[in-house]
């Protein structure tokens, strides 16, 4: 969740450090701080609470600059943010270091440390590393046996950059569990929690494995294993256009982002669909032999992934017929499971790095699933290597924390696995050839939807002095009421909440008056009638109706007289879970934006969750 840089170099690496810590700002952080060893080869750190600009600027009346050090932007897990919580910490002005991921038996460490005399002066479990190295460093004498040792006995998650002032010509990275990149320069090397802070100076790239360490040097770089064997680690070529991280136009990412749905949803199609059919072995060479002996699918994810996963299930059941489970990763993976014979493991992940659906996705390989598959936007992530099979979506770097195009293009991922499956089980089926056709013309149909945008804009002004709001759908459409319902929460902090419009009266009810808002999809299918007289329900307590619908004609008459419409274009009910999205999406982009908060970045949260 939070970023680390770290560089060795001929030249000054300030500047360095802090223009890839401002490419990481996106993930979310409460703290900012650096540590370089200047050019008396003196350990020099500075932190500060709040934004990484503030850094820059201390750095600069500090006139802190040097050839080695380490930056970090920190999200609280232990302490409040405070300077005396942020990152690096440093033992004895010999050793400074920078951490993501968690420390659980960080308690008992901070007892064994006190009582060797150790002080501390943070709350946070990450002070523990940088004395665990000293006092290992006293022993061993060498920083590399120092820091395999001390890092022995960490239990938890972490990525490390490590360095000291007896080696002011070095940095050393660890790896277990939490993402850590290293980077490949011309007389200098780096690493990184994200390639997106060093796209600016390098392309090639070193993914590290869990139980890595790396020496970086400036004209090389030595990574060990956990048994402390030199090994090599595939160089990847990243050609990533620069633009892609830059807002351009657009005032936040998320707009930017939003906007990007058609193009999006036209990448992750681009060479998976054949005239007629989904093309063969688009989920691996092998996947169609495995799929066959599928009988049962089990969905695994967090947040907005989840709630795709949910949408996937619809349809798996409604086309295929296979049953699926669909389950939160943070409650899979601490409850006893019973895995369904020839059951087909399925995660979820924007990042692929995704703390608890990646633990899910490794317990899962050690029970008796029939596979494994990730769907997944980041080549090269945790999940993408560890899945037997893998689905790239395709849908560019997303910058804003709340996701968007990411959670279309695992739709448009969910939809083609489900054709698939399909396929396999029903022979000469008609349908599939209508499905893919109406996929193909998807990302027009996603531009005339966007052409609403000044519409949900003009909505949006009714809900800046709400607190509180209810989204409602049925069918395949409640998982986008509880998307729908995410989105306004996340970034502009009302209150909102996702129904099935038929369990209004089992409770959600007693909350309609005159100053709740409730948004509804209700697209002309089988569910019409009904979701009409939930809508009646709403009406009669005075609730005030958004109502998205391709059915407008209905809502002109007298019974409807005042809700509030945005037409939307005929679709195929199937694709109504991805259409019907994109409208909630600017909704709670232009609320946020009325109500001046932090689109992009909002409190509390952050783009990769690599903790638990």
């Amino acid at each position: 969740m939070c970023g680390i840089v770290g560089a060795v170099a001929n030249r000054r690496i300030g500047n360095l450090l802090i223009d890839g810590l401002k490419k990481l700002e996106y993930r979310g952080y409460d703290s900012a701080g650096v540590a370089i060893i200047n050019d008396k080869q003196e350990l020099q750190r500075l932190r500060v609470v709040g934004k990484v600009r503030e850094l820059e600027l201390a750095m600069k009346k500090h006139a802190l600059d040097g050839h080695t050090g380490i930056v970090h932007t920190r999200w609280a897990t232990h302490g409040i943010p405070a300077e005396r919580n942020a990152h690096p910490f440093i033992s004895h002005d010999e050793f400074a270091v920078v951490h993501n991921g968690i420390i659980e038996n960080h308690v008992l460490l901070r007892e064994e440390l006190l009582q060797a005399g150790y002080e501390f002066h943070s709350e946070t479990d990450t002070e523990v590393i940088a004395h665990l190295i000293h006092q290992y460093f006293l022993k061993e004498k060498d920083l590399l046996k120092a820091v395999r040792k001390a890092t022995i006995e960490l239990k938890g998650t972490y990525a490390l950059g490590i360095i000291s002032k007896q080696y002011p010509d070095r940095l050393i990275g660890v790896r277990q569990g939490t993402p850590l990149v290293i980077g490949l320069g011309q007389g200098e090397n780096y690493i990184a929690s994200d390639p997106l802070a060093l796209l600016s100076i390098t392309k090639y790239f070193k993914y590290l494995e869990d139980d890595d360490i790396v020496e970086v040097l400036l004209n090389k770089i030595t990574i060990y294993d956990k048994n402390d064997e030199v090994i090599d680690r595939e160089t990847h070529f990243l050609d990533i256009n620069q633009d892609a991280v830059e807002r351009g136009e657009y005032r936040h990412f998320m707009k930017k982002e939003i906007m990007e749905q058609p193009e999006a949803v036209a990448a992750c199609l681009e060479g998976r669909l054949g005239i007629d059919h989904v093309m063969p072995a688009i989920f691996g060479p092998q996947a169609e032999t495995i799929f066959s002996k599928v009988e049962h699918v089990q969905f695994v994810a967090c947040g907005t992934s989840y709630h795709a996963a949910m949408i996937g299930r619809y349809w798996f059941e409604a086309l295929v017929g296979i049953p699926c489970s669909v389950e939160v990763a943070s409650e899979f993976r601490y409850r006893h499971i019973a895995p369904t014979k020839n059951s087909l493991f399925v995660v979820l992940s924007q990042s692929g790095e995704t703390a608890d659906t990646l633990a899910a996705l490794r317990l899962a390989k050690t029970m008796n699933y029939l596979s494994t598959l990730a769907i997944c936007n980041v080549s090269n992530s945790s999940m993408t290597r560890d899945a037997h099979f893998s689905f790239l979506t395709h849908a560019g770097i997303e910058i804003g924390v709340a996701s968007t195009k990411a959670f279309i293009t695992q739709l448009i991922a969910l939809f083609l696995l489900t054709i698939t499956f399909r396929k396999d089980r029903f022979k000469n089926d008609l349908m599939q050839a209508d499905l893919v056709e109406q996929l193909r013309h998807l990302p027009t149909l996603l531009r005339k939807i966007l052409n609403q945008d000044e519409a949900i804009a003009h909505w949006a002004k009714a809900f800046t002095n709400k607190e509180h709001a209810i989204f409602l759908g049925r069918g395949a459409l409640y998982p986008v009421a509880l998307e729908g319902a995410l989105k306004m929460k996340e970034i502009s902090y009302i209150h909102a909440e996702g129904y099935p419009a038929g369990e209004l009266k089992h409770g959600p009810l007693a909350l309609v008056d005159t100053n709740m808002p409730v948004i509804a999809t209700v697209p002309g299918d089988d569910l019409l009638e009904k979701t009409l007289s939930n809508l009646q329900e709403v009406r009669a307590r005075g609730g005030k109706l958004y109502v998205l619908t391709d059915q407008v004609h209905l809502f002109q008459q007298d019974a409807f007289a005042d809700a509030h419409l945005i037409a939307m274009p005929n679709s195929h009910t199937l694709l109504n879970p991805i259409t019907y999205t994109i409208p909630l999406q600017l909704l709670a982009y232009h609320v946020a934006v009325l109500k001046g908060t932090d689109v992009d970045q909002p409190r509390n949260l952050a783009k990769s969750v690599t903790v638990e």
